[in-house]
Parts: structure tokens; sequence; C-alpha cells
């Protein structure tokens, strides 16, 4: 079948989907597969081989698709590709720490033969070495296979090192994917277009005439069934350290020589490697850290986060967090940039991928002015929110 997007023949593949019953498959992966599939994007005889450790029959599998996926589907011609849709998913029990699920995958693997195998794990970083491990035993690592791995790649510089390396003795280099699904959104993608193909903006995108970048990602859900997950990662590692930087990095870096991947990393290096470390004694007046107690989210009640199923009545994990992020090179050096993070929010605070540019002082309103943003408060990239700060004073 022909993408109708770049005319190229899409391949055969089985699509191996680790951690299909968690959130992440049920609220990412499989709506933006069925997207592909609603748009022709996907060979016709391609398959999603849903794996997942409950003790879910096929039939039991696809209800809950059914019940819980659709309904949250984009768009108003949902009815007539999700039958085709469902006939690609095969459910499959599969415990990444017995051996008998992937003798199962292995065989269901080997019986068609796909020339592409795609191994996404959308699982907790502690699984990922034992995953690959499995693979290669059943000889599902060879030259048509692919490893993806999810963020969080552990969770902290050591763990993340020993998963690349583990993995490296499975896979070669160019059948590894590291993805920040984050980066997919309409709002990110529209960033490279913002900063490099407007020439008003261009001159402006500096120092000079900046006094200040806010970058927030704020949602109405709590952690709901993602409790035991979330409290061992907390804000800080499951936003800021991969999608909130990648914004940054995004907004800050300097045009790529190209729109390769390699030219882009090569950009967003150069401002991770400018940042300005923050230091023990820095913390308490560049970094905000909270909890959302019991209140209201989308008009719909939301117990406190210590209440949710799964946390620890003491917790001590955040799922707000602000940092203070300075870079100093000769673009943004004394314009720091607010990146926040903040999980159950009401409607009225709530934007999502949102990017706003502070004047360095305000800018005079016109006659009659009666908007209700202030003058001076621009939101160059995405979509308009309220300060962070509205006083433009952390507290």
């Amino acid at each position: 079948m022909d993408s109708p997007k770049t005319g190229a023949q899409a391949p055969d593949f089985d699509f191996v989907l680790f951690g299909a019953t968690g959130d992440l498959a049920r609220r990412k992966l499989l709506p933006a597969l069925f997207d592909a599939h609603a748009a022709g994007a996907l060979h016709p005889r391609g398959r999603i081989l849903a794996l997942g450790s409950q003790p879910l029959t096929h039939e039991a599998y696809l209800a809950m698709l059914n019940d819980e996926v659709r309904p949250a589907l984009a768009g108003n011609d949902v009815a007539s590709p999700w039958p085709s849709f469902m006939e690609r998913i095969v459910y499959l029990q599969v415990d990444a720490n017995a051996e008998p699920g992937f003798d199962a995958l292995a065989e269901l693997v080997m019986a068609r033969g796909a020339p592409v195998v795609v191994c996404y794990l959308a699982t907790a970083p502690h699984l990922f070495v034992r995953i690959c491990e499995q693979l290669a035993r059943v000889g599902l690592t060879g030259q048509r296979s692919r490893i993806v791995l999810e963020k969080p790649l552990g969770h902290d510089l050591e763990s993340s090192e020993a998963i690349n390396s583990a993995v490296a003795r499975f896979f070669a280099e160019d059948q590894i994917y590291r993805i920040d699904h984050y980066l997919g959104k309409e709002s990110v993608q529209n960033l490279m277009a913002v900063r490099f193909g407007n020439v008003l903006f261009e001159p402006l995108w500096r120092r000079e005439w900046v006094k200040e970048v806010q970058i927030t990602i704020a949602e109405e859900l709590g952690v709901e069934r993602r409790g035991n997950f979330y409290d061992g990662i907390g804000a800080l590692r499951d936003m800021v350290q991969n999608h909130l930087l990648q914004l940054l990095c995004m907004v800050a870096m300097e045009p790529p020589t190209s729109l390769s991947e390699d030219a882009i990393r090569d950009e967003k290096l150069k401002i991770l490697k400018a940042l300005r470390p923050i230091r023990p004694e820095d913390v308490a007046g560049k970094v905000v850290r909270g909890q959302y107690y019991r209140g209201a989210a989308g008009g719909d009640p939301v117990p406190g986060y210590a209440s949710e199923p799964g946390i620890p009545t003491e917790s001590r994990t955040e799922t707000f967090v602000a940092v203070k992020a300075e870079i100093s090179n000769w673009r943004w050096a004394a314009c720091p940039s607010i990146c926040a993070r903040a999980s159950a929010c009401s409607r009225a605070w709530r934007r999502l991928s949102s990017t706003s540019m502070m004047c360095p002082a305000p800018v005079r309103a016109p006659a009659g002015h009666a908007g209700g943003e202030p003058a001076g408060h621009h939101a160059a990239a995405g979509r308009e929110h309220p300060a962070l700060f509205p006083d433009q004073a952390a507290r």
C-alpha cells in the first residue's frame, strides 16, 4: 500500500507492543496507530501484537479497547475504519520475567515471517534489559527487528548508561530507537516552522528582546491508574528531563544545517551543553516542587495525590515542578527559561505545549484595548496561557 503522504511502499510488519494494557498504550500509542491505519499508511497485512501481563483473553482485550480507546479517538469517521483496525490486533499474555510467553511470541512472529518486526517497549525501564535478553533467546533480534525504548531510560545517568550498554549487546545502533512520543504533537512540530520559517520572529528571538521564556506542560489528568509507576518517577523524571528539555532545545537551538536527525540532534546537544548546572545550594531558589490536593479538574472531583490508588500516604513524589533554566550562550545569556509541569489542573489553567515569551518592557496597549492578555505578553509558539507566575516572581 502506498503511503498517502510520501508515496513510498509501506512494508509488511509485526508491531510488537509490550505494555499493551498500560496507560501510554491506551492513551497515546494505539490511537496513533489507529490514525495511521485510518489514513491508509499501514500495510494491509501488518499486525499489532499486543503483549501484557494481565490474564486477558483476546476478546476481553478487544472489548477493553472498544470501551476505553475508541471513545477518546478524535475525528468524526471512527466507526468505518475501527473494525478493520481491531482485526490487526492479537493479544498475548507475556510476563517479562517468564520464558513461556516469549516462546509463544516467537512462534507467532516466525510463522508469518513479516519483513519488519518492531518491538516497542512501553514498560517500566527496569524491564528493558530483561525483555531484550528474552527476545535474543528466541531469535527476535536479527536484522529485520527494531527495538523502540520509551522514556524514561532509567532513573539517573548511571542506570541510563547501563540500559544503553545492555541493549547494545543484542541490537546494533541502527536498530535502536530511543523515542520521546511528545515530539509528535502538532504544536511541538510547529516550533520548527515558527523558529526558522518566520522572518519576523528570528531577529527578535534573542536575549535583547526577550525577558524570559516560559514553557508549560499542564494536564487535567491526575495519576489515575499509574500510581505504582508514577510514584517511583515523579514529574521531574517523567516530563522535565525529556519532554520539557526537548522543547527548550527546540526553542533555543540555532538553525541546523539540514533537517536530518543528526543535524537537529547536534544543535540540541549544544543547548544541553550550554545549560548552567544547578548546584545543590541553588535548588531552593531555582526549583519549585509540589503535589496536588483534592479538588476538581475538568469539572470532576479529583482526590489528592496521596489518596490515589497505589500511592503511599507519606509520599514526597512531586506532581508539579518548575525549574529555572539558564543557557550560557551568546543568544540566551541572562534570559532565564522557566520549565513547568503540572498534573490535575483546572480546565481554566490547563494549556498543552505552551511556550510564552515575555518582553523586557511592557508594550503600550492601543487606545480602547480591552483584551485579557497583559500588554507585553506574547505567546510566540503553541497556545496562549496565563503566566506561570502572574506577578513574574516565583512564589
